[in-house]
């Protein structure tokens, strides 16, 4: 059975070992890709690969102008270079964001569901316990959104605001009460995709990771960005937030680790 990678080829599952796979379960698969796709809850995604702790990432252009320079980047040098030592990765996450099955929590706008929102991150963790899951570690969402390429963005090194719910500047008002909900369905934007084939990694709403280091009041961070007009790539992260803050851009979704 053939499966896609990063590089755009299309290989042997056998010829994956090391580069970086994401398998859904499915029926008839080979006894090597069922192991695999064994490992993950349906509705999760097996990720495996050598994730790089620290790259550089060069812009070439920038979408701004000085007052915001360094914040949304066009174009980034391809390819990107790692400039650490290479860790091991296995672990599943949640295809889509986290929305309460069955309730979509947007009414008049669409019957699909919308990613649930409005949590602190100590209740988005308890959400994914509750599931016999947890919130994803910060190294693992960052791998699950750029993939052993070390893509800026889950689709590749130029920003394009028609892939994913981003840079909308309308009606963006104040935290709170007053900021328009401009969420989209989670099935929404299917070519928002990373390279492992994890939806929606960036835009839509911003997602609860918890962080490397596990002391207070340093557990919890803000990955992907949500639909305002954001540096919304896969090593950005919001870190000023307390785990008690919410919004109505606030989701999450929830990692595992593997079997």
């Amino acid at each position: 059975m053939l499966f896609g990678h990063s590089l755009g080829k299309l290989l042997p599952i056998g010829a994956l070992v090391g580069v970086g796979i994401a398998l859904m379960p499915e029926t008839g698969a080979s006894a090597e890709s069922s192991s695999a796709a064994s490992a993950c809850p349906s509705g999760m995604l097996l990720i495996e690969g050598q994730h790089c702790p620290d790259a550089v990432q060069k812009c070439l252009e920038w979408n701004d102008p000085p007052h915001y320079h360094h914040y949304r980047c066009a174009r980034y040098q391809k390819p990107a270079t790692c400039i650490s030592v290479r860790k091991h990765l296995r672990f599943c996450i949640d295809r889509d964001e986290y929305a309460e099955p069955g309730k979509p929590d947007k009414p008049g706008k669409s019957n699909d569901a919308m990613p649930l929102v409005n949590k602190t991150w100590n209740e988005a963790k308890a959400i994914c316990r509750a599931r016999g899951a947890r919130l994803c570690k910060d190294a693992e969402w960052e791998f699950a959104c750029e993939g052993p390429d070390m893509s800026p963005y889950p689709y590749g090194f130029e920003r394009d605001s028609s892939l994913c719910n981003i840079d909308r500047s309308e009606d963006l008002g104040e935290p709170g009460t007053k900021r328009v909900d401009h969420r989209a369905p989670v099935s929404a934007y299917p070519e928002c995709t990373s390279s492992f084939g994890v939806h929606n990694m960036v835009g839509n709403v911003d997602e609860w990771v918890e962080r490397e280091d596990p002391s207070l009041p340093n557990r919890a961070a803000l990955r992907g960005g949500w639909w305002a007009p954001g540096r919304n790539r896969c090593r950005a992260a919001t870190t000023s937030h307390a785990e008690t803050y919410s919004g109505k851009q606030v989701g999450f979704r929830c990692c595992k680790n593997a079997r």
